[in-house]
C-alpha cells in the first residue's frame, strides 16, 4: 500500500522539490493550496497529474482539518510560511499568524485526525539570528533578529512542545539557505542571477545591493528535501541542522554569477544603503554533523555549481520570446 504524505507549502521552491522526491519514492502526494493563492503552479506543473491538491489555510483550522482528514497522510511536511525575511519587518502580525501559530494549528489538527503521523516542521538558521557560537549546532542559544526569525522560533519550540507533550513523531529540520533555480526572485540568490542574465542580455542595467560582506552557507533545495525526507524515517523523532559547514559572502555569489554570464560585475552593481536590514545578521555557518551521523545525508551539490546552474536557468528564461 502506498505512503500517504501532506506537503504544506507545496507551490514552492522546497515543496515542489519534496513533491518530486516523494513520487519518485512511491508515495501519494497531497498538496494544500490556499483558494487565493498568487503564487501559481508554475513550480509543479509538470506534477499536477500526479498530485492531489487539497484546499486549505494556515489561518484557518477546520480548513486543516478537513484537509488531514482527505489525506490522512502517513507523513505531513510543513513548508508553508511567509518566508521573505524583509517583508516580516513590514507585516510582522501576517508573518507571527502564518509561521508562528499556523504550526499550532497544523500540530493539533494532527493530533486529532492522524496523530500516528509524522510530523516535519521547517526550522530555518534564522533562529540563531546574532550568534556568538561558530558554527551553529542543534545546541547552539537562539537569537532572532527579525520577526520571521522570531515567529520560526516558536513554530520551533511548539513543535517540541507537542513532541514532548503528546508523544507525536514531530521532527524539526533547521534548514540553513538552500537555493535553486526554482527560488523566488525576491531572495538575493536569484535577485543576483536573474540580474546577471538580464545584464547579459541588454534588459537591465545595474543591479542594486545591501551589504555585499553579509556571509551565509547556501546549499542546493534538492540536497535539504532529501534531509527532511530522511528526518521521518527514523525510530524515533529527532530536530537535525541541515547545513554545508561553508559559507560564503554575497560579494563570492555575484562574482560567480556575473562571470557564467561572461560579465564583469564590477562594472554592472551598486551597492544601495536603503537596502540593508534594520538588524542584519553578519555570519551564519551550520554544522552538519548530527545529520551527517545520524541521517548518513550530506549535500551533493557545491555553492559554484549552485550558482553557475541558476545563472544559467536564468539565461535560458530571459532569452524566452515574451508572450
Amino acid at each position: 500500500m502506498k505512503k500517504r504524505a501532506l506537503v504544506t507549502g507545496i507551490t514552492g521552491q522546497d515543496g515542489s522539490y519534496l513533491a518530486e522526491l516523494l513520487l519518485e519514492k512511491g508515495y501519494e502526494v497531497y498538496g494544500l493550496v490556499r483558494r487565493s493563492s498568487t503564487g501559481g503552479f508554475e513550480r509543479i506543473e509538470h506534477l499536477l497529474p500526479q498530485l492531489q491538491l487539497v484546499r486549505g489555510d494556515l489561518l484557518d483550522q477546520s480548513s486543516i482539518v478537513r484537509a488531514m482528514e482527505a489525506a490522512q497522510p502517513d507523513e505531513i511536511y510543513n513548508l508553508a510560511a511567509q518566508s521573505f525575511v524583509p517583508t516580516s519587518f513590514q507585516e510582522p502580525v501576517l508573518t507571527a499568524e502564518f509561521t508562528a501559530l499556523g504550526v499550532t494549528r497544523m500540530l493539533e489538527a494532527m493530533r486529532h485526525v492522524c496523530p500516528k503521523a509524522r510530523f516535519y516542521q521547517a526550522s530555518s538558521s534564522e533562529l540563531f539570528g546574532e550568534v556568538k557560537v561558530w558554527p551553529q549546532r542543534e545546541d547552539t542559544p537562539f537569537h532572532p533578529r527579525s520577526p520571521y526569525g522570531v515567529a520560526k522560533l516558536y513554530g520551533h519550540w511548539i513543535t517540541v512542545n507537542y513532541r514532548e507533550s503528546y508523544g507525536l513523531f514531530a521532527c524539526c529540520g533547521i534548514l540553513f539557505n538552500h537555493e535553486s533555480p526554482r527560488r523566488g526572485p525576491e531572495f538575493v540568490t536569484r535577485k543576483v542571477t536573474l540580474a546577471a542574465a538580464r545584464i547579459k542580455l541588454g534588459l537591465q542595467q545595474r543591479l542594486k545591493l545591501g551589504n555585499l560582506e553579509a556571509q551565509r552557507d547556501w546549499g542546493f533545495a534538492g540536497d535539504y528535501v532529501r534531509a527532511m525526507w530522511m528526518m521521518l524515517q527514523r525510530e524515533t523523532p529527532a530536530d537535525y541542522v541541515i547545513a554545508t559547514g561553508v559559507q560564503h559572502s554575497v560579494r563570492e555569489l555575484v562574482q560567480i554569477a556575473f562571470d557564467e554570464a561572461g560579465l564583469d560585475w564590477r562594472e554592472h552593481v551598486d551597492v544601495d544603503p536603503g537596502l540593508l536590514r534594520p538588524a542584519d545578521i553578519s555570519r551564519l555557518v551550520g554544522d552538519a554533523s548530527k545529520a551527517r551521523t545520524e541521517l548518513g545525508w550530506a549535500p551533493a551539490m557545491s555553492f559554484d555549481e549552485l550558482v553557475r546552474s541558476m545563472t544559467r536557468a536564468d539565461l535560458e528564461r530571459a532569452a524566452r520570446p515574451r508572450a
